[in-house]
Formats: structure tokens, C-alpha cells, sequence
């Protein structure tokens, strides 16, 4: 891929983490020392602008990802080392992704040492979801997910289902591109989609410009967050139904009061083993389901009262999993 008689170059896709020089990893910091040319969006170069001096800087606008990808290939090509910057993880809404289908269509396959491939290198970095918890508090300790609310190029009915289906789901949620200048109504969308789910008091943080000079923290409820300040910069995290905030943090627990009696020095409840299913885990619940139907319940009413899909019930019960899972899971406990 290289030019005839240059040696190949090297494309490394850095994730800066929030952004201040303390929270990037050594990898990102050296990335960006050796690379030759930096591209990046021009808020991001600015975040590493004491790391730069010196170096061939490319500056993109917001809409620009493919043209900074095509452009990091170009100077690869040339024999050079590209940093090419994310905010947060290039892997979580970031270019890795654009720049590998840049890559393919031009014919790249990665490099293996032999050929004049270009090498590609990903460096991790802290995304948003894990700056913004970690400033208030642990929201992320049990099931989460992330939802971007950006239709630039996503169909907002892809959007939506992803949102109602979270919301029914009962993740604790990471809504990033909550609002823009132009896309107003895509976050009060999403709070209607979840209140159709969720209480309404349902605990809310709203982080802007985590761990950098403008940094703000709203603490807010799932009924109130629309009314909140909230820009292109800030991370929106939605509690589950069991997320708390507490002396100003946000906590959502993992389960431990399950299986754990925590006014009891941590002593497990009764019918509850340590490093074992719950009681109420897939061997519990499939019993409890069998014999449920047993006395008569239907598939529709079980999957009503589970809140599964009918077709997903009468599989468990019918053939041959519902059995067979029982005795499997009773001989490992055994």
C-alpha cells in the first residue's frame, strides 16, 4: 500500500481520555511523542497541545471523521507515524471504526511484518462513561449500556428501539451526543421513552466536560433531566430501578443484599450459598417455571409474569433444555 521505495508507515488511533494529560495512559502519551503527523478534531488537538509542539498538526471540524481517516492513510503512505486522536476510547464512538473501513476499501489488510501493509495500532483510552461515573460516584457497578442520541447517522427508529428496550431492560444507561445546537428534542424523546419504564424520580447525573477546565455535575431526576443544561459535551447517566444517590454520590448496587445479610457482618441469607447461584438463579428459576406450568400455567401467562417472550418460555419448558439444565446445574453443585 505504501509508496514504491518508502517505508511503510504506521497509523496509531489514541485515545486521550477525558482529556487532561493525567488521565491518559503512558501508551497515549508516547503514541502521540513519536508520532511524526497528529490529526484530530481541533477541541481535541487543543487538549493535547503541550504534547505537539514541533509536530505536522492536522485540525478537522466536528463532521470530518472520514476526511481525518483519509488523510492519517496519505501520510501513513508517505513513510510516516500518525497519531490520529480520540476523545475518550477511539473504539467508543471514536475512529477507530471509520478509519478501519477507510483502510479496507482502499485494500488494507493488516500488517504482518513481510508485506509494505501499513501498521495500525489502537491505544486505549478512558471513555466517557467511566470519567463521568467515576465523578459521581458508581453508577456503572451492575448491567449498563451506552446509546448514542446522534441521528446524523443513525435512523432515529433505531434510535428509539434502542432506548425503549434499554429503558424496559432496566440497564443503568450512558446516553452520549445527548443535545446539540440543531438536536433538541432527541433528549426529551429519549426521557419520555424512559419514563414509560421507569419511576420518575429515577436518579440522573448529567457530567459536562469531565476532568477538564469547564467541568460541571448536575444531579437530577429522570422527570426533571430535560430541563437540565445539556450540550454535545456532557454524558448523561440513567440509574436503574435500584440507583441511588447518597451524600452526593450515585451507587448502583450490584446485588450483594440478595445473597449477603449486610446487618449481619456479610453472613449469607438462608437457602443462599457463597460462590454459588442465587436461589432464585437460572436452576431456581427453571424449577420454579416447571413447576409453575405443572399447576397449570400456560406459556402466555408464564411469559406475562416473567416478563420473557412466550416463544423464549415454551422453548425452556418444552425441549429439552428445561430438564436437562436442572440436572446439569445440580451435579455441578453437588
Amino acid at each position: 500500500m505504501s509508496e514504491v521505495g518508502v517505508t511503510p508507515g504506521k497509523i496509531m488511533l489514541v485515545g486521550i481520555g477525558p482529556g487532561h494529560v493525567e488521565h491518559m495512559t503512558a501508551r497515549a502519551r508516547a503514541a502521540i511523542a513519536e508520532a511524526d503527523t497528529i490529526i484530530g478534531y481541533v477541541t481535541y488537538i487543543k487538549l493535547v497541545a503541550d504534547l505537539i509542539e514541533g509536530k505536522e498538526v492536522i485540525r478537522k471540524s466536528m463532521t470530518e471523521e472520514l476526511d481525518r481517516a483519509i488523510e492519517a492513510l496519505a501520510r501513513a503512505r508517505e513513510g510516516k507515524k500518525v497519531a490520529l486522536i480520540s476523545s475518550g476510547d477511539a473504539g467508543v464512538y471514536g475512529m477507530a471504526g471509520p478509519t478501519f473501513e477507510v483502510l479496507f476499501q482502499a485494500g488494507w489488510r493488516p500488517y504482518e511484518g513481510e508485506d509494505g501493509d501499513i501498521e495500525v495500532e489502537i491505544v486505549p483510552g478512558v471513555s466517557a462513561l467511566n470519567s463521568c461515573a467515576a465523578l459521581v460516584g458508581a453508577p456503572l457497578t451492575h448491567d449498563f449500556c451506552a446509546i448514542s442520541l446522534s441521528d446524523l447517522l443513525t435512523p432515529w427508529p433505531t434510535i428509539a428501539r434502542r432506548l425503549d428496550a434499554a429503558a424496559a431492560a432496566d440497564f443503568v444507561v450512558a446516553l452520549y451526543n445527548p443535545k446539540s445546537g440543531r438536536r433538541t428534542r432527541q433528549i426529551v424523546e429519549a426521557q419520555r421513552l424512559f419514563l414509560r419504564h421507569r419511576a420518575p424520580d429515577t436518579p440522573v447525573a448529567i457530567v459536562k466536560s469531565a476532568y477538564r477546565r469547564r467541568e460541571q455535575i448536575v444531579f437530577t431526576t429522570l422527570d426533571q433531566m430535560a430541563e437540565a443544561e445539556i450540550g454535545m459535551l456532557s454524558t448523561v447517566l440513567i440509574g436503574n430501578s435500584n440507583t441511588f444517590v447518597r451524600h452526593g454520590l450515585m451507587v448502583t448496587p450490584r446485588g450483594y443484599a440478595n445473597k449477603y445479610d449486610l446487618d449481619q457482618g456479610g453472613e449469607t441469607r438462608e437457602g443462599e450459598k457463597r460462590g454459588r447461584s442465587l436461589s432464585t438463579g437460572l436452576l431456581g428459576w427453571l424449577e420454579a417455571l416447571q413447576a409453575e406450568h405443572a399447576e397449570g400455567a400456560d406459556f402466555a401467562t408464564l411469559a406475562a409474569r416473567h416478563r420473557l417472550p412466550v416463544d423464549y418460555i415454551q422453548a425452556t419448558l418444552l425441549a429439552p433444555l428445561g430438564a436437562s439444565v436442572v440436572e446439569e446445574i445440580h451435579e455441578s453443585e453437588a
